[in-house]
């Protein structure tokens, strides 16, 4: 190996491959070989079982779809709110100095620390939960929208403007084109975020969900379920990354370029 040396797509495979090998192997080495209760970790075998229990007879699916639903419920309306104000901070300096203060102040604000009033507010529902994700991802969104937007290249703007362009029109065809691609990147960042904030809002006052099954499961010391919920957690981030960075590259084939 050298710094910075390139990797083929199969060798980054059989790489990432390996890994999972890796730790399935130390895994089963800590479990199996009685180094580690099974109180405190199930072996990978027993978390299979446990898995194809969960879904087969307990209804699993539902929780998954539930937990989908709230993910993608929050973090839509995240971003329907977040790019044009991010969009409006990046362009214009004036609404920038005036929202940045608040928004840099927000964004270091836990979003779980919102859940008792948001129970408060909203009762134990489903917006308690689209809330604490909406919390969680608005304002991440809003400042790298901005900062984004703002590091646009001048020579572009000022090209534009000496081809007669209107300030509404340097914001169509100048700033949005140019810093899509990187706001779409800033979207596919924040929805893996997103996740973590879901399992969190389930923990607290839910009936259904993977994080609900989780909260079940510790209260039986079954720890099986705990780890197959994690695991089924990371395969459909993994998956919405991979087709949210599948969609990037056809909507923007020219980043690629």
């Amino acid at each position: 190996m050298r710094p910075l040396d390139p990797v083929t797509s199969k060798q980054r495979l059989a790489y990432g491959l390996a890994f999972f090998v890796v730790f399935v192997a130390l895994w089963s080495w800590a479990t199996f070989g009685g180094h580690v209760s099974k109180v405190f970790l199930a072996n990978p075998l027993t978390m299979v079982q446990e898995g194809v229990d969960l879904i087969t007879k307990q209804g699993f699916l539902y929780d998954i779809g539930m937990t989908i639903w709230r993910v993608v419920g929050g973090f839509v309306l995240a971003a329907i709110i977040a790019v044009p104000l991010g969009l409006l901070m990046g362009a214009y300096k004036p609404v920038e100095a005036f929202l940045e203060p608040f928004v840099s102040f927000a964004r270091y604000l836990p979003a779980s620390a919102f859940i008792p009033l948001l129970i408060l507010w909203a009762g134990i529902g489903e917006l308690q939960k689209l809330l604490v994700i909406f919390i969680g991802s608005v304002f991440q969104v809003i400042l790298m929208v901005a900062v984004t937007v703002g590091a646009t290249r001048r020579d572009l703007v000022e090209a534009a403007y000496t081809l007669g362009a209107s300030d509404r029109g340097i914001i169509r065809r100048v700033l949005l084109p140019s810093s899509a691609p990187e706001i779409a990147e800033i979207l596919r960042l924040v929805l893996g975020w997103a996740w973590t904030y879901v399992i969190v809002a389930e923990l607290i006052g839910s009936s259904s969900g993977i994080g609900h099954m989780i909260t079940d499961s510790q209260a039986l010391l079954n720890t099986g379920q705990i780890i197959f919920g994690i695991i089924v957690i990371g395969l459909i981030g993994l998956l919405s990354d991979f087709m949210f960075k599948a969609f990037n590259a056809w909507l923007f084939p020219w980043r690629l370029a």
